[in-house]
């Protein structure tokens, strides 16, 4: 009983500060999640406080945070359009792996580890935060967008791409070889085409199964299934953000209206709870000796990363505004850069110091990632591209495919 009314206490107040934090973020114009993760700092392990006790039920939190971003993108999209945006994005997704995962595999070289940390740390660097992108696109407006679509093209193709690594990557780290690394990878395969073939094929019924008029049974109903789904996925070894992500695709009409209404709440509760944990497990002591070099990768990858979100805009006939926007929407990595990295020190098959980087690395960019998302919004920015249009040729705007 004594401990369960230090959890109440711990997670009131974590909740109640949360709420100041995001009144106050407001107000001064800044997205909240840099706040969020600062507060995590000051109350995790190394930090001012430990707020130990709602360490478990805040795990618990932001792994349900992740899921409810995801679907709520999914329910603003129909499964044509994923394919559609799938298919013309698939070059931007290979410029993507080339131009962030060769920086992180480069940089473990020099550090002069061995190449298991190389393909580790490519990983690392390669993905970006599909939670952290979400909150920040709900939190500016974007989701209606131009661009947005194209930003949620590159996430979807990175999330399916670690539902083929991360299966690999475990494999390999564990030592079972080609045998075994195979069939993971057929595995995750199977299991991403099934989910795809239901979410395209089957939604409508799935929508038709749900009541648009009866709001507790749809909440239960959505909330369960999306749940249901994305446990499915992961213990198949494919990202439980994947399966979130088609849930929403799944759903159309009244039923995908209604449910968006109803999540909306939950979704911004559990996402704050998902940034104060990536917080709350960070020690801060483990930061400043690693500080510079991650803050040398991060800089590197979070150029790379834009000129990624830059050029598939671009290649979707979106105009240069929306492609800085684009660009600059991809730069946090979170999630699955630390699921990465704890794989990887777990196995003891890397060097210790790569889990410091990794996180130092992760909190560099989701700090940062926010607030240069908001750069195309500043009128000095603004009149920047306006002076770079006056002064060159008209481009040609290529065709989206």
């Amino acid at each position: 009983m004594h401990d369960f009314t230090t959890l109440l206490i711990e997670v009131g107040a974590l909740l109640f500060l949360l709420g100041l934090l995001g009144r106050l973020s407001r107000r001064i114009g800044l997205s909240p999640i840099p706040l969020y993760l600062l507060a995590g700092l000051a109350v995790g392990h190394g930090g001012i406080l430990d707020m130990h006790a709602s360490e478990e039920f805040f795990a618990v939190g932001a792994e349900i945070g992740v899921i409810l971003l995801l679907v709520m993108l999914g329910l603003e999209y129909s499964a044509n359009e994923l394919v559609g945006n799938l298919r013309s994005a698939a070059p931007a997704g290979l410029i993507d792996a080339v131009l962030n995962a060769l920086p992180g595999a480069a940089f473990a070289l020099l550090l002069g580890w061995d190449w298991i940390a190389a393909v580790v740390l490519a990983g690392i660097t390669w993905v970006s935060s599909s939670g952290v992108i979400a909150k920040v696109l709900a939190d500016l407006g974007r989701v209606g967008n131009r661009e947005t679509p194209v930003v949620l093209s590159v996430l979807v193709i990175e999330d399916l791409a670690m539902a083929l690594y991360l299966p690999l990557v475990t494999a390999l780290l564990a030592g079972v070889g080609l045998f075994g690394g195979g069939i993971a990878l057929a595995v995750a395969v199977g299991t991403v085409l099934l989910v795809l073939v239901v979410a395209i094929r089957y939604g409508h019924l799935i929508s038709t199964a749900m009541s648009a008029k009866d709001p507790e049974a749809l909440l239960l109903g959505v909330l369960g299934m999306t749940l249901l789904v994305a446990g499915i996925a992961a213990k198949l070894q494919v990202s439980a953000a994947v399966g979130a992500f088609l849930v929403g695709i799944a759903l159309s009409g009244p039923v995908a209206h209604h449910a968006t209404e109803l999540l909306t709440p939950l979704r911004d509760l559990f996402a704050a709870v998902f940034f104060v944990f990536f917080g709350l497990v960070t020690d801060p002591r483990d930061i400043p000796p690693v500080l510079l070099p991650a803050l040398a990768l991060a800089v590197v990858t979070m150029g790379t990363k834009t000129i990624t979100g830059y050029l598939a805009a671009r290649r979707a006939g979106i105009a240069e505004p929306g492609r800085w926007r684009a660009g600059l929407a991809l730069v946090p990595r979170g999630e699955f850069s630390i699921v990465i990295a704890g794989l990887a020190v777990a196995s003891g098959e890397v060097p210790p110091g790569l889990a410091a980087l990794a996180t130092a690395y992760v909190l560099i960019t989701v700090v940062t990632g926010p607030m240069l998302a908001r750069l195309p919004d500043f009128a000095w920015f603004k009149q920047w591209l306006r002076r770079r249009a006056a002064a060159r040729p008209v481009e040609p705007v290529p065709a989206p495919d």
